[in-house]
């Protein structure tokens, strides 16, 4: 019985020492860079820091500023922890950039307020701003095709 006892604590002290490991790699890689300026940030951002797809992030303040200053802004919001915007990212954001279209990216995950603030009902949903004021949106996994002719009809 002993010898079972002391298996289990060993179990949970490596468990332990796992969990506290990786909460101190997150932190650590959230401090180095944090474009989100805040001081937590979900795992599912943290794996999405480094990746080059989501480097053109916008802030709500920056996004709020932009809007009323009537400036014209396309807005990708997404969640990192949506299947479909995991599709979608790898699409619009390398398109986006052939086609000179300055997408920027609201990770309404780490701002959950961007749901109703922008009437956002699911992810991943992009909207075109003209003169602070919203124009269009598409909403939701489509093909290449589809975006790159909403992009043509909708970021001139």
């Amino acid at each position: 019985m002993k010898k079972v006892i002391i298996f289990l604590a060993v179990i949970i002290v490596l468990f332990a020492g796992v969990a506290i490991m990786t909460k101190m790699q997150n932190e650590e890689k959230v401090s180095e860079d944090n474009k989100y300026k805040k001081e937590t940030l979900h795992p599912d951002t943290v794996a999405q820091l480094d990746d080059p797809n989501y480097q053109n992030l916008i802030l709500p303040d920056e996004l709020e500023k932009k809007l009323n200053n009537k400036e014209d802004v396309t807005v990708y919001f997404y969640s990192p922890t949506c299947p479909h915007c995991k599709r979608t990212t790898p699409i619009v954001a390398p398109l986006a950039e052939e086609m000179g279209v300055d997408l920027v990216q609201f990770n309404i995950l780490e701002f959950e307020n961007g749901w109703d603030q922008y009437g956002i009902e699911e992810t991943p949903t992009i909207v075109q701003f003209k003169d602070g004021k919203e124009t269009e949106r598409i909403v939701g996994y489509k093909e290449k095709e589809v975006f790159e002719k909403w992009f043509k009809e909708n970021s001139k």
